[in-house]
């Protein structure tokens, strides 16, 4: 499903499966987690409504893993959002990403990801991933390596900062 071309009115976003985790998270005592699971809660009840929202096969699979009633909650947010097709151009970006020292090689599930909204034309790509996805040190090498290979990155963003 490319929608670069869809003539859609709302921005276009990405959901990792960082933001259902923390969406339908139970409270954590982390303070720091805690913020970002009320900032996920804030912005999916005020501010979705204005973007497309789209997930993949890949977010569908890791929500699926770990403990069932956790699981289950994390696939009922996701059953409502449409999936993006896993493409032979997704899977060689994301090896691009690796090979091309954007992320690490441990990180070739998020370079997915990434590529998966890079090459269906995502405006946005929503998550709390600020280890290998929303993180400045490896932003302009990530973008680098996905206009080389002919793609406009998507804006790697969390929810604090996609407003509006």
């Amino acid at each position: 499903m490319d929608t670069s071309d869809a003539g859609n009115e709302k921005p276009t976003v990405y959901i990792e499966t960082s933001i259902v985790s923390y969406l339908t998270a139970r409270p954590s005592r982390d303070l720091l987690v805690a913020a970002h699971q009320q900032l996920t809660v804030v912005w999916w009840d005020e501010q979705r409504t204005r973007y497309e929202l789209f997930t993949s096969q890949v977010v569908v699979a890791e929500a699926r893993a770990g403990d069932p009633d956790a699981a289950q909650r994390r696939l009922a947010v996701l059953e409502r959002l449409p999936l993006l097709d896993v493409t032979d151009a997704a899977i060689a970006l994301a090896t691009m990403l690796v090979t091309g020292q954007a992320l690490p090689a441990q990180a070739a599930q998020d370079a997915l990801h990434l590529a998966l909204a890079c090459v269906h034309g995502m405006q946005y790509l929503l998550t709390w991933n600020c280890t290998h996805l929303a993180n400045a040190r490896l932003r302009s090498r990530i973008e680098q390596v996905c206009r080389e290979a002919g793609y406009i990155p998507p804006i790697i963003c969390t929810p604090e900062e996609l407003e509006g």
